[in-house]
């Protein structure tokens, strides 16, 4: 079958009326009663701790603006490696943890994911816990700490200070769910997968197939098993509830199935970009704004815009076949071509010889672009994306379609998700080759399923522009329980 056609699907019907989860109510509270709670909330603060990664760091601060804006006091502790930018979020408090070094593990480009999370969860622990003893001895009225969902080692660290500590996942309650159900399928003998059984159905995750679980190619299956274990196993033991940046009636049923699993609530607190006025965190890469001037004298729904994020690399060959498949394609294109989206390859890589010529004034190549902004642009019709959490929700919100290339860990849950739950997307492929990069792309512009994939999209763009703040009150009104 070609692998860029989608199979015959129902694609999720989203229900009119969103789920009640329990611990979320009340669902609605008068202008009055808020302007109470704030002042009974003032005096109260929230620790929070980030990931030291732009993916992860940029959700939390968007929490933190919420939380403060609600009326309580938030310290943001953080690394001195990949430290967000205080001035941007001067009503906040940060305070660094003080690690000593971090291993060549944590901060070398290119080292394993898996490798590097578990370096940095090692290198963490004890500093998180100084720190946020710290505040305690100092008198701080600490109601919780919110910590990433990957810092397993801080979320075990706030439990036995005694201080309530709540996880924020990053990613979608999809791949949450998996990760949950990681340690059963290992002991079950369904993971590590086997080659034979890449298309089998997952046990408890009917949506899944095997080979969209999480994984991370060339890592050790051993450590990523144990990994997820870590994380997983913190959860259950330490947390008193979970925090995913998603909206309701997207993931009704992920999010059910996690309260259920867990015992615990999980407040969809999403779209967090859409909801917060955090100002965008500093890029670790300056965008090219000029695109916007480009994008302006093109026609509404024209352009593809291609970008594999901040982190996820291709090889050499992989990354000419896209370039010589976006040449055939004939579509107009913006592409981030980053410093190290080629493997082994810290700068911006060099062009195919011949590809400027033959794309001429089709194409538009930037090191890096502002995002948000050129989905929302009209001249933007779909995103070739590598499917992290952060581009598919921003790209769900704009109702921008997808052709997605995940390249490892929760991108795989998200692609199947935005193609075969959400209807929203199609494949590029597991083999990038430059005629089926064509064919793909143009099927997503043109084809005759186009118009279908938009209004679907058009349709979960409604749906995350209706989502409230409400689960924020509820979140507050559950951490002052605790």
């Amino acid at each position: 079958m070609d692998c860029v056609c989608i199979e015959a699907h129902t694609f999720l019907q989203i229900p009119s009326l969103s789920v009640d989860l329990a611990l979320q109510q009340p669902r609605s509270i008068g202008k009055s009663r808020w302007a109470m709670a704030g002042q009974e909330h003032r005096c109260r603060r929230i620790v929070l701790f980030p990931l030291p990664f732009q993916g992860h760091i940029s959700p939390m601060l968007q929490l933190a603006e919420l939380l403060h804006a609600r009326g309580l006091a938030v310290t943001v502790l953080h690394t001195g490696f990949n430290a967000p930018d205080a001035t941007r979020h001067p009503e906040l408090t940060f305070v660094p943890i003080h690690e000593s070094s971090f291993p060549d593990e944590v901060t070398s480009l290119g080292t394993d994911i898996v490798t590097q999370l578990l370096a940095l969860n090692a290198a963490c622990e004890a500093p998180f816990r100084e720190a946020l003893a710290s505040l305690l001895r100092g008198g701080q009225d600490v109601a919780c700490a919110v910590v990433d969902g990957q810092c397993y080692s801080a979320l075990r660290a706030a439990h036995r200070l005694g201080v309530p500590a709540l996880v924020l996942r990053t990613d979608s309650a999809a791949t949450f769910s998996s990760m949950l159900a990681y340690p059963r399928l290992r002991d079950a003998g369904f993971v590590p997968v086997k080659e034979e059984r890449l298309d089998e159905p997952v046990p408890d995750l009917e949506r899944l197939r095997a080979r969209d679980l999480i994984r991370v190619d060339g890592s050790d299956t051993d450590a990523l098993c144990g990994f997820i274990a870590r994380v997983a196993d913190a959860v259950r033991a330490s947390a008193s509830g979970v925090v995913i940046n998603t909206f309701e009636r997207m993931e009704a049923s992920e999010l059910a199935k996690i309260q259920r699993e867990l015992s615990r609530p999980a407040f969809a607190v999403g779209p967090l970009h859409l909801l917060s006025q955090a100002p965008a965190e500093q890029s670790l890469h300056a965008p090219d704004r000029g695109c916007l001037a480009w994008l302006d004298d093109h026609p509404p729904r024209s352009v593809l815009y291609v970008s594999l994020g901040s982190v996820a690399c291709v090889d050499r060959g992989a990354f000419v076949e896209m370039a010589w498949g976006l040449a055939r394609s004939g579509v107009s294109f913006l592409w981030v071509v980053r410093p190290g989206l080629v493997g082994g390859v810290p700068e911006v890589p060099p062009l195919p010889d011949g590809f400027s010529e033959e794309v001429r004034n089709r194409g538009k190549i930037v090191s890096w672009a502002p995002q948000r902004e050129v989905l929302a642009h009209a001249a933007t019709a779909a995103f070739w994306t590598h499917c992290g959490w952060n581009s598919t929700l921003e790209s769900v919100c704009e109702g921008v379609p997808m052709l997605v290339q995940p390249c490892f860990a929760d991108q795989m849950v998200n692609a199947r998700y935005v193609t075969h739950e959400w209807g929203v997307g199609l494949e590029v492929g597991e083999e990038i080759e430059r005629g089926r990069v064509a064919m793909a792309v143009t099927k997503l512009m043109t084809g005759e399923d186009a118009a279908q994939m938009r209004g679907r999209a058009y349709h979960l763009k409604i749906l995350a522009s209706a989502a409230t703040s409400l689960p924020i009150d509820s979140l507050i009104h559950y951490i002052s329980s605790l």
